[in-house]
Order: C-alpha cells, then sequence, then structure tokens
C-alpha cells in the first residue's frame, strides 16, 4: 500500500501508519480483535476476522458477523454495498479504497484513488465504482484500473453524488450550484444554481429531487426543472442525515445553543403528501446516521457515533429495549450504510476497522447479484522446467497468450521515432581490396571474423553522442569536481544563495565590478535576460523604446522602455524584469509558440535553450515592430521619411530590422511570379552534406551568410499558368539592407555543430601558414613566440595561437548591392579598409561594413542543465553615461555576472560547451544617422483623477483625494509610501543535515496595493493614491493577516475598491521618481523591488535603515510609532493609509 500523498491533517494517525512496519500494533486497537488477522507487510489485514464460533445469529435481529481491518489506523470516511455483486466497498481518509466479497469479507481490491483527500462518497455502476474526493470524479473498474478521471475546478469542494439514470451523474458540495455530468461523454453538461449552498446530501424519489444543506434545510426540486418545489426548515444548527421512503422524509441533525452545536434527540419527520412535518420522533441515542429499513415495517435504524444502533417506527414511540451497541475499535463511528436486501449493515470506524451486522447467518447483499469475477490462478507451476543451457532450446515452449489487441510494445506513431542501429564501418582491409562493378562492390574476405558475426557497440562513445539533445537529470553544484569541468567558470550558470536578508547579504560586487546593470534569473521565464541586454545596447533602439509610450496594459514595448530606464539609473546593482515579464507571460503568441516555460522546466534545462531563445528572438522583434506600428515616427528617428523603404504602415522597428525582398518563383514551364516581402532577421543555411566531407574544404562564413540571405530552393507550389502544384524555383533577391543584421545560427544539433567544428579548424590552419610565412616557413614557432609577435612593438600586430582558435566568425562583413538585383559578402579587416577605402565613403556606391555587435551563446553544462549568455561590445556613449570615460569594450553578459573580455573570446566557440545561437551585426557608423535624445514621455496627467476598473466601487468608499494642478509635487517634496503585496509562488527551501533552512528559490510576490500621501501643503498627511492592482495571474496567498487584501478585492468583477493596472500605478511612481521627490516609508527597499522600480538613494528616507544599529536587528515600524510617537498602530488590518503618514 503506498501511502504517499497522504493528507498532512492526519499526523494524528501516523503512529499507526508506521506501526505496520512492525510486528507490534497500535495501542489504540482492541487486541482480541486482531489477534488473528494476518497482515501483509504494509500492514493491511489480509483475511476477515469472523466472530467467535458462539455466537448464534437470530433470523430477523441484527447481530455482528464479521469485523475486518480495512486500513490500520486510517479512519473509513465512506462505504457502500454494491449494487451489482456481492461487494463491500469503504473508502479511507487517505484516499484508498478496499473492497471485500461476500459475508465473510474476503478482500478482493485494494487500490489508491486520492492522493491527498479523503474519498467522500462511493457509487456503483455496472461496469465500475465511482468515487468522489474534494475536487475529483474518478471512475475505476472493480480490479482498479482507471476508466476516466475527471477533474473538477480547483475551488470546488464537493460532498455529494446522486445517480440519476444509467449516464447522468448529480455532483453538489459547498458551493452555490451542482453540476450534471455524462457519464458517457465525460462532460459537464449543466450547471445548476443553488439557492441555499451546501449540498451535503442528495436522495432521489420518483416525484422530487432532494438535497440536504449544511445550514440544515432539505429543499425539493424538480426532476426535470431542478427548481425548488417545496423547503423544510428542519435544523436550526446543522443537517446530519437524512432518508426517504414512501410519502415520509425523516431527518437528524444539530440545533444552535448559547455555547454552539448541540445533537438534536428529536427526528423530524415530514409528510409528503401534505408537505408538512409530523410530530417529531424522539429516541434515545445522539443521532448522527439514519436509514429506512423497510422490511416488514417502515423500520428507522438510527446510529451515534459512539456505536448506539436503535430501531423504531417513525411514527410512533422509540423504545429503550430496541437499542443495541456496536463495539468499534475506535472512539467515533464514521459511516454507515445498508445493503439493498436490507440484510446487511455496515459500520465504519475511525481506527480503520469495518464492522458487519446481518439479521441472517447467511447474508445476502442484493436480490439478485450477478457473478464476481476472479483472477485467474497461476498455471506456470504445471508447465514443465526448460532448461535454458541448451543452445537448440526452441522460444516457442514458452506459452505466450494469445491475443488479438494491440501489444503494448506497439506504440502509436505520434508517441515513437524509428531509431535504427546504425551499421558498422566496413572493415578496411575491405574497402582497400575492393573493385567496383556499377555500383557494385567486391572484396574477398579479409577472415577478420567469424560468418556472419558482425561487431556492434551497444553504448556510443561520449565524442559520438549528440550533446546537443542531453537533458540533465538533477543539477550539481558546480563546487564538485571541478578539474573535471570543462565550461569555464564565468560561463557557468549563476545562482543567488538566500540567506534570513534574502538578497541583502548577498554580494553581488563579486560577480560585477563594473557599474553596468546585470539581471536577477530566479524569476520565471527569465532565460531572455542576455537578449534583453542585447537589445539594451543597441543605442537606436534603446532611445526609441524609452520614447515610447502608450495606453495599451501589457504593451512589451512600454515594458521594455520602462527596464531600461532601471537599466540607465542603476551604477552596478542588479535590476530584475518581473513587470517586462509579467506581460510578457500575458501574450497568446508567446504561450503558442512554446516560449513560456514551467518552473521545472527551466530549473533542469528541458528543451533546447539555443532553439527557445531563436525562438524568443523572432517573437520579440515582430511583437515590437507590431506595438509600434500604429503610432507616429519618434524623434529618436531622424530621416525616416526621406527613405524610400519607409513606407506609412511601418514602424521604425521595421525600418532598423527590415530587409525588404522580392520572392521569386520559377515554374519549369517559364511563368515566373514575383511577390515582395521583408524579414527581420535571417537564419543561417548550412551546405548540404556539408559534415560528410571531411578533407575540410574552406567555406567562408560570408558565403554561408549570402547563401541563407539569398536563398534558393526547389519546391512545390501553384502556378497560375500550368493551373496545378509544379515544381518550382524560388529565389530570393534583396532590394534593401537593414541597418541592423540579425542571424539566427540554427546550431542545433551534431551535424551543425561538425560544421562549425570543422571550418573553424581549416581557418586555424590557415591563419597559422599565414602568419608562419611572415615570419619563417621552417621554424616551428612556440607560444612564446607568438606571443612576443603580437606586442606592438611589431610592425605587423600578429594574434597568438590561443586567439586564433575555434575561431570562424568575423568581427565585420561588407556587403554591395548589385546593378541585377544580387548581392556580394564578404570577410572584412581592418587591413582591407586601406584597400577599398573608408566604409562611409562606399555607402554612395550600395557598398556597407556591418560590425559584429553581440553573440548570444548556448552554453551546454550537463551538470546545471545548460544556460544563455551574450557577448556584448558596449559603445562609446554608454561608457560616457557611466564610468565618464570614452572608449569601446567586449563584455560577457551571465545574468548578473559582468565582465570584460578581450575581443576574440567573443568570436571563440568551443562547440563542446559553447555553441553559438544569435548573433547581431550593425552598420558601421550607424549611431550618426540617429537623434539619440530621450525625452521623457510620462506626464503630469498620469496623478489626475481615473476611473476605476471595479463595476461595484461607489464614490462613498473612495479613500483618497486625487492632486489638483496646483498641488504638483515639486524636486524634493516629501511623499509617504506604503505597498501591499501578494504571494503568486511559494518559497522553495530544504532543511539541511544540520537543522538549518536553505531557501532555494524566494516567494515571487506582486504588488496589490499602493498608497501615497501629501507630505506637505494644505492637505498634509492626506493620500493622493491608494490604488488596488487588478492582476490575472493565479493568487497562492493573499497575506490577508499581514496586508488586509482579501479574495475578491483584486478582481474588477466583484471588488468595490479603486481597481487600477499596475501600468497605470507605475507610471504615477515613475513621474513621481523623476521629478525628484523624496519617498519616507519603513521598508521602502523591498516596496521598490517587488514594484520593480529604481529610485535614487538619495530620494529614499528609511525609516529601516534610518533607525538601524550595526550588526543589530531591524526594528519594525509598530514599535517606532510607539517608541517616538506614543501611537499605537494596526488596530485592525495593516493595509492603510495610516500606515503611510504614521497616524493610529
Amino acid at each position: 500500500m503506498n501511502f504517499e500523498g497522504l493528507d498532512p491533517g492526519l499526523a494524528e494517525y501516523a503512529p499507526a501508519m508506521h506501526s505496520a512496519l512492525d510486528p507490534v500494533l497500535d495501542a489504540h486497537l482492541n487486541p482480541s480483535l486482531l489477534q488473528n488477522v494476518e497482515l501483509d507487510p504494509e500492514g493491511v489485514a489480509l483475511e476477515a476476522l469472523p466472530v467467535q464460533e458462539s455466537v448464534h445469529i437470530m433470523e430477523g435481529v441484527y447481530s455482528e458477523l464479521h469485523s475486518v481491518v480495512a486500513e490500520v489506523g486510517v479512519p473509513v470516511t465512506v462505504s457502500h454495498f454494491d449494487l451489482h455483486e456481492e461487494m463491500l466497498w469503504v473508502g479511507s481518509h487517505g484516499g484508498h479504497a478496499t473492497s471485500f466479497f461476500g459475508p465473510t469479507l474476503e478482500r478482493y481490491s485494494s487500490f489508491q484513488v486520492n492522493s491527498s483527500d479523503d474519498i467522500r462518497q462511493i457509487q456503483s455502476l455496472e461496469n465500475g465504482i465511482l468515487f468522489l474526493t474534494k475536487n475529483n470524479l474518478k471512475y475505476m473498474a472493480r480490479g482498479g484500473l482507471i476508466i476516466f478521471d475527471y477533474l473538477l475546478d480547483e475551488s470546488e469542494d464537493m460532498h455529494s453524488l446522486l445517480l440519476t439514470d444509467s449516464s447522468m451523474l448529480l455532483v453538489g458540495g459547498l458551493q452555490n450550484h451542482i453540476l450534471e455530468i455524462d457519464l458517457n461523454t465525460v462532460q459537464e453538461t449543466q450547471k445548476y444554481a443553488v439557492e441555499t449552498p451546501g449540498v451535503a446530501i442528495m436522495r432521489q424519489t420518483n416525484r422530487f429531487f432532494f438535497c440536504g444543506h449544511t445550514s440544515g434545510k432539505i429543499s425539493l426540486r424538480d426532476l426535470r426543472t431542478f427548481k425548488v418545489e417545496h423547503e423544510f426548515d428542519a435544523f436550526s444548527g446543522s443537517l446530519s442525515d437524512f432518508d426517504v421512503h414512501g410519502n415520509l422524509l425523516a431527518s437528524c441533525g444539530f440545533s444552535s445553543r448559547l455555547t454552539g452545536l448541540a445533537c438534536d434527540r428529536f427526528l423530524k419527520v415530514y409528510d409528503l403528501r401534505m408537505m408538512r412535518a409530523i410530530t417529531p420522533l424522539q429516541v434515545h441515542v445522539d443521532p448522527a446516521f439514519l436509514r429506512f429499513i423497510p422490511t416488514y415495517t417502515s423500520r428507522l435504524a438510527i446510529i451515534s457515533q459512539s456505536g448506539q444502533c436503535q430501531f423504531c417506527e417513525p411514527t410512533g414511540l422509540a423504545n429503550p429495549a430496541d437499542i443495541f451497541h456496536v463495539n468499534p475499535v475506535g472512539p467515533l463511528l464514521m459511516t454507515f450504510d445498508v445493503s439493498a436486501s436490507k440484510q446487511a449493515l455496515a459500520f465504519g470506524d475511525s481506527e480503520g476497522c469495518v464492522h458487519l451486522w446481518t439479521d441472517s447467518p447467511e447474508p445476502s447483499f442484493n436480490p439478485y447479484s450477478r457473478e464476481t469475477e476472479f483472477a485467474l490462478p497461476c498455471l506456470v507451476d504445471s508447465l514443465p522446467p526448460l532448461d535454458w543451457s541448451q543452445d537448440l532450446l526452441p522460444l516457442s515452449l514458452i506459452p505466450v497468450p494469445l491475443t488479438t489487441d494491440t501489444l503494448l510494445s506497439d506504440w502509436p506513431a505520434a508517441n515513437s521515432a524509428p531509431a535504427p542501429r546504425r551499421a558498422p564501418p566496413v572493415d578496411a582491409e575491405i574497402l582497400r581490396t575492393m573493385k567496383k562493378v556499377g555500383f557494385i562492390g567486391y572484396a574477398p574476405n579479409p577472415r577478420t571474423r567469424l560468418r556472419n558475426q558482425i561487431p556492434y557497440r551497444l553504448k556510443e562513445s561520449d565524442s559520438e553522442s549528440d550533446s546537443f539533445s542531453k537533458v540533465t537529470e538533477s543539477p550539481i553544484g558546480r563546487e564538485e569536481e571541478p578539474h573535471l569541468h570543462m565550461v569555464s567558470k564565468k560561463y557557468r550558470k549563476v545562482t543567488i544563495k538566500y540567506s534570513k536578508l534574502g538578497l541583502e547579504d548577498f554580494d553581488f560586487k563579486h560577480y560585477n565590478k563594473t557599474l553596468f546593470a546585470g539581471l536577477e534569473p530566479h524569476i520565471p521565464n527569465a532565460y531572455c535576460n542576455c537578449m534583453i541586454q542585447v537589445l539594451y545596447f543597441l543605442e537606436p533602439v534603446r532611445c526609441l523604446i524609452q520614447n515610447h509610450l502608450c495606453q495599451k496594459e501589457f504593451c512589451l514595448a512600454c515594458e521594455l522602455g520602462f527596464l531600461f530606464h532601471m537599466l540607465d539609473l542603476s551604477r552596478g546593482d542588479p535590476c530584475q524584469g518581473s513587470n517586462f515579464l509579467r506581460a510578457f507571460r500575458t501574450i497568446p503568441e508567446a504561450s503558442a509558440l512554446g516560449l513560456i516555460l514551467a518552473d521545472s522546466d527551466e530549473a533542469s534545462g528541458k528543451g533546447s535553450l539555443a532553439r527557445l531563445i531563436q525562438r524568443w528572438n523572432r517573437f520579440i522583434l515582430t511583437q515590437l515592430h507590431q506595438d509600434m506600428q500604429e503610432l507616429e515616427v519618434p524623434q529618436a528617428y531622424r530621416g525616416a521619411a526621406s527613405s524610400s523603404f519607409c513606407s506609412s504602415g511601418d514602424s521604425v522597428i521595421g525600418q532598423l530590422f527590415s530587409c525588404e525582398m522580392e520572392n521569386c518563383s520559377l515554374c519549369r514551364c517559364g511563368s515566373e511570379t514575383v511577390r515582395a516581402s521583408s524579414t527581420l532577421l535571417f537564419t543561417l543555411s548550412y551546405p548540404e552534406g556539408s559534415n560528410s566531407d571531411k578533407t575540410g574544404k574552406n567555406c567562408d562564413f560570408a558565403q554561408v551568410l549570402k547563401r541563407s540571405i539569398c536563398l534558393e530552393q526547389n519546391t512545390q507550389a501553384w502556378c497560375d499558368n500550368c493551373e496545378k502544384y509544379q515544381p518550382t524555383i524560388q529565389t530570393r533577391n534583396i532590394r534593401h539592407l537593414p541597418d541592423i543584421l540579425v542571424i539566427n545560427c540554427e546550431v542545433n544539433s551534431l551535424k551543425e555543430a561538425d560544421f562549425w567544428r570543422m571550418q573553424a579548424d581549416v581557418a586555424f590552419k590557415m591563419a597559422i601558414k599565414k602568419h608562419s610565412g611572415e615570419i619563417s616557413k621552417n621554424t616551428e614557432l612556440a607560444l612564446a613566440d607568438w606571443k612576443e609577435l603580437g606586442s606592438p612593438e611589431g610592425m605587423l600586430r600578429c594574434p597568438s595561437i590561443e586567439e586564433l582558435k575555434n575561431v570562424w566568425l568575423p568581427f565585420s562583413i561588407r556587403m554591395k548591392l548589385t546593378k541585377n538585383k544580387g548581392l556580394d559578402v564578404c570577410n572584412w579587416t581592418d587591413g582591407d579598409e586601406m584597400q577599398w577605402g573608408p566604409a562611409r565613403a562606399e555607402e554612395e556606391h550600395g557598398v556597407y561594413v556591418y560590425d559584429l555587435m553581440a553573440t548570444v551563446v548556448h552554453i551546454l553544462d550537463s551538470r546545471t542543465g545548460g544556460s544563455l549568455v551574450a557577448h556584448i561590445k558596449v559603445g562609446e556613449t554608454y561608457h560616457q553615461r557611466k564610468e565618464g570615460v570614452t572608449h569601446q569594450q567586449w563584455y560577457l553578459f551571465n545574468d548578473f555576472l559582468i565582465e570584460p573580455i578581450d575581443k576574440h573570446e567573443a568570436v571563440q566557440f568551443d562547440m563542446n560547451w559553447k555553441v553559438p545561437a544569435i548573433l547581431y551585426y550593425t552598420k558601421r557608423n550607424l549611431n550618426s544617422k540617429y537623434n539619440l535624445n530621450i525625452k521623457n514621455p510620462i506626464e503630469a496627467s498620469v496623478l489626475m483623477a481615473e476611473a476605476s476598473l471595479a463595476r461595484k466601487q461607489r464614490k462613498t468608499h473612495t479613500t483618497f483625494i486625487p492632486l489638483m494642478l496646483s498641488e504638483m509635487p515639486q524636486a524634493g517634496d516629501l511623499v509617504g509610501l506604503d505597498a501591499e503585496f501578494v504571494t503568486l509562488n511559494e518559497e522553495e527551501a530544504e532543511l539541511r543535515s544540520d537543522g538549518t533552512k536553505s531557501t532555494i528559490k524566494p516567494s515571487q510576490m506582486s504588488v496589490a496595493r499602493i498608497t501615497c500621501v501629501r507630505g506637505q501643503g494644505p492637505n498634509e498627511g492626506i493620500p493622493f493614491i491608494d490604488d488596488y492592482i487588478s492582476t490575472q495571474e493565479q493568487v497562492v496567498d493573499y497575506l490577508t493577516q499581514y496586508s488586509g487584501i482579501k479574495p475578491g478585492d483584486l478582481d474588477a468583477k466583484i471588488s468595490s475598491k479603486h481597481l487600477t493596472t499596475l501600468k497605470s500605478t507605475y507610471l504615477k511612481l515613475r513621474f513621481l521618481i523623476d521629478i525628484g521627490v523624496k519617498f519616507v516609508g519603513h521598508g521602502l527597499q523591498k516596496d521598490f523591488r517587488v514594484i520593480n522600480l529604481m529610485v535614487p538613494k538619495d530620494q529614499v528616507l528609511d525609516t529601516v535603515y534610518l533607525f538601524h544599529m550595526p550588526r543589530k536587528r531591524m526594528i519594525s515600524l509598530r514599535f517606532l510609532a510607539w517608541y517616538f510617537l506614543g501611537l499605537k498602530l494596526f488596530h485592525l488590518y495593516l493595509p492603510r493609509p495610516e500606515d503611510s503618514r504614521g497616524d493610529p
């Protein structure tokens, strides 16, 4: 029996569960009950216990026949007599189901239904059993196989089900509706609204549906329309049970008392003919369950949880002599059921025992039960033994069942892929002596192996395995065996180590000694951090994005501009793109393209990160192009209107990245079709069969790029002239080159990696030959000699051997558009400028020089699942703003690790662990074409009054007064700020062996409420912002005890608060920061971090640090207000405008 996933609320039953592993049973169990019970290793009774032989079963009088242990120590929550076979079903609090056959209660089957929730009701059907848990309906065969598993909404809390006919089912619970489910199609067909929520019990007659509510009411509903026909207010407290027979309805429950709920000893009985109550029936036990047992008369069986059972007539008087006692092993009876034949009663107690009471020695559960199918006995022992040592033993002697069904090994084509065994290499001696006649080769047998003997290597060597499709099973710490790790330390995946103070004591300066800002990697889908940095360091793109602002709620261009602004303000501190990634997750196209990863996939490196970032690159350029397409051309782009390429419907992103082309389709009939199009990036197309050529044929990068841009391919296409699909030759001709050339490398398999590796080897040999020929053709140079050649004292700068290895990518390429719409591409070096002249002068003749600006690299690391990094050439303007110097430098950006590197390192790709993914080339002197001034697009109007998203908000509930034009804050003004948050993802932590807790991943928070208070003026202390932030993401914890945010406050349909979008409130805070106000608050550093704002330190007055003493703990706001002001804060909830101004 599998105890994994049991409800934590069953902790009190844990001793009983664990004792099953030991022969000593739980002390709570009655030893006399279990003295003859045989337990399997999991603590489950294998045989039922008969009652002592001296017990005599009297006809017509119920007596105990058998007791059996279903699951030791786990309460029985439901019992049900099978309506088709002689079986009794029980369900446990741990979600386990067990069936017993016949009156002897022989165990028939036992299986887990739900790993965490208890089984609340069981219903037997002809072909299987229905099990209802909290939010799951499962239909299983009697042997335990799943027929269907129907998941309900997570917010549902189901308690009862009712089978209306053979295929329709009603399911009810604590919510205000009842679901109708078709068992044939396993779909929800109807949802009936319930006026009184909490349907715990359902019954049916030929006249009504009966619904018993937790409020103590019983409603009678029409069988066809489900409308309420009548309602009985049975009990003032709650309903415990009820049953219907004939024209009588009997119920038991609880009544409200001053001290709480008390069990009512009066049964409420109703006459369904007159629809009124008759004389209540007083019983002598505390009723918890009741059933009609209409054998000779309409008797009622009333059961108490302590084990007392009383029989009485519903219209008569209860006789104390009719009480008998069930002896439960546990303190309480948890369930009760009556068989269809009324000959057997079943009781389940809180210690996992089931008691069967009958009125005859050989009872039957059903009047007409069908025969139960049992497992076939094992026939292996009756077969003769087989001697495997005989080589000629025929395998046909092994018995195999004859079946016409599909075999388990016959997988469908959708779930399998052919993987033929590779043919072994032909012996070199055979190839040497082989003679060809036509296409057939003949060679003598070298006799190196026996006849028909073929060697196969079952395990390929590591060098021949495809490292690009590996998926690591578990990340391992980088500290283990560093001498075996080929990945350079700065390229390894960086992680943040969290402490009790979170990120406050983590030393980011150890990873970044520059003034540029890194990006934090712990946010979901932060694999795109490297591409965000690439776009940021493209100066025209950065200025264009920061000048953009629109009214769209989830605009990636706006969010990217806000993130670029944070990167501008940061002085080496890392930023996080939480708001940008939040908007990214809401875009349907991103989900459709598979760009949104689950946390588990991102942590384990599941899937190819190279393919993922290349799809993301195409998506972000397309999305930015669409976001800006309808806006006017901003001032960041100058001269666009005069360009012949610029069209009225195009965007500036299109003008920067788009390449205008002509697609020509030539049919074999001679008909040619020309269609104009454009693309934002190119994908490298490698020569066919390049990996099979082991001779090392040289192929320049420029040649491959030209082949990829001017792509020519043969394909089937529609020909209007032939009026059918014909083989056509499709070619691309370039009409206009982009200012920024973006290339996806598409190195996604071993074939492309071998091509890069081979071309790098050829380029290395040619470079060695070139430089060695300049000095000496016969002199072998050492590494020190090469370094000496590279010194400034030499006449010509010669690179070292290490700089020449694994290099195939040029730093510059030269492109020229010819008059016949052709394109010439060649590699360009600094020495070529002396031959061809300055690049800027040749642009007038259609010649352009592109310089490598960035490379995005996929790091193959089996220990951490791999990562993505970027090499970026940071221009002069960025260094001027950050460091006050004017120079260019290559940097490595690995999330929050930033390190300057040599330029040759940006183009060196060791294909064993460092694989190129994306290349960015920019036109030389690109920035001179643009006006790089940034005009802040956020205006003061964002602080004015705005409409709330909430439909139910009333003006009387307004908690703030918006600013007037005369109250606009100025630089240096004080503003009180307080923010409240909700949790989207819980914290992930592990417990070390020494007992300390280590945080693996912090909880993901989202801002839910922001309040700003005036710090001066006639309205000092009055809030001017009190916004609740609407969210579309699932909230795990509203933190109501700290934040005061309740479920529904952030939902525009039912909220009564002033609800706004995150972008709207973010713009208000950005405006306040930009004009230079000073924020006063408590714990503002964390608030600004979650809101995703970068605020200069001189604009923050944080009382956490203002009153902090070195090496002492932080002081709470409540203590500071009490100590300095004599005020007591937080009478109700924390999140009030008073928190921003410090009032009680």
